[in-house]
């Protein structure tokens, strides 16, 4: 007799209001439960300290989570400006204190618009890039420090939300691959001051905000009223990606992409590259390549039709 499958065919992005002091997975695979989804997956981990917005992908939905992951990031940042530690954030060790006054409001904001733009950072050792098949914070627990390469990242915008006594607030926009904790970091040592990250929550991801967030005891409650009304709380598909060029296809091309055939446009596309392929209905079929001569190829198509 085969086996049944685990979970329900859930599709859909759920916008988590995730807690401090639970890690990612944990919050992965606690909402994976209570939809009862045979297929979850999370957009780039936030970690424990932090809180905010984690979109979790359900179903079909998780083929956009790695494109998800590459989307732009946007936190509120409090900083403390007394002193550095061994992690960059509240829970480590102080390792050095700030030397210098803190400058003048209108110093602060000056030193910020330095760092927006495209640069190189260097990672944390307390961060789970690895070397030699070991995560750096497994060696930074162990007292060992190992050169890092930096990175290529992008500061979209910085803006000084608030500056009380020795505390700073900052909403940041970042790519990829920032790291707030040295940004902070850096930014404090640009004065020749020190600062952690006392809190970080993550306002946006992509073209998602907070606006559509649920804690756990918010859908606990709606649990309780059946799938249909939990269900109700997820985003569609079809909006993760809502700042993609949108292509709409006939049943015929339709059919023709989901199936992994390419399909010609017959007309000279507005826009090349990445691409949303949709059909008439409005239904959500996939993600595809345009090149300049109208030819669709299909790169990552859903086996069942998302709204």
């Amino acid at each position: 007799m085969p086996r049944r499958k685990r979970g329900r065919d859930v599709d859909g992005v759920l916008l988590l209001d995730k807690l401090a002091g639970c890690s990612s997975n944990a919050a992965l695979q606690r909402a994976r439960r209570l939809f009862d989804a045979r297929k979850a997956g999370h957009t780039g981990s936030l970690d424990p300290l932090a809180t905010g917005l984690l979109p979790i992908c359900f179903g079909e939905a998780t083929k956009l989570s790695s494109w998800l992951l590459h989307a732009d990031k946007r936190y509120r940042v409090r900083a403390d400006l007394r002193w550095e530690t061994d992690t960059g954030d509240r829970e480590g060790k102080p390792t050095r204190y700030a030397a210098t006054p803190l400058p003048s409001h209108a110093q602060i904001i000056s030193i910020l618009q330095r760092f927006v733009g495209a640069q190189r950072q260097i990672p944390p050792m307390y961060s789970a890039l690895k070397r030699d098949g070991r995560p750096l914070y497994e060696l930074a627990r162990a007292g060992i420090e190992v050169e890092r390469e930096p990175r290529d990242i992008v500061v979209n915008a910085i803006e000084l939300h608030a500056l009380t006594g020795n505390s700073m607030t900052l909403d940041v926009t970042v790519s990829r691959g920032t790291y707030v904790r040295t940004l902070v970091e850096d930014i404090a040592r640009a004065w020749g001051g020190a600062a952690h990250v006392s809190a970080l929550r993550r306002t946006g991801v992509g073209t998602y905000t907070t606006a559509a967030m649920f804690d756990f005891e918010q859908l606990e409650l709606r649990a309780k009223s059946g799938p249909d009304v939990l269900d109700a709380t997820l985003v569609p598909a079809s909006r993760a990606l809502a700042d993609w060029p949108t292509v709409v296809l006939t049943r015929e091309g339709a059919s023709d992409v989901s199936h992994g055939r390419t399909v010609d446009l017959q007309t000279k596309p507005d826009t090349i590259g990445r691409v949303r392929i949709m059909n008439a209905a409005g239904g959500f079929l996939g993600l595809g390549e345009l090149d300049v001569n109208g030819r669709l190829a299909p790169r990552r198509m859903f086996t069942r039709v998302l709204s």
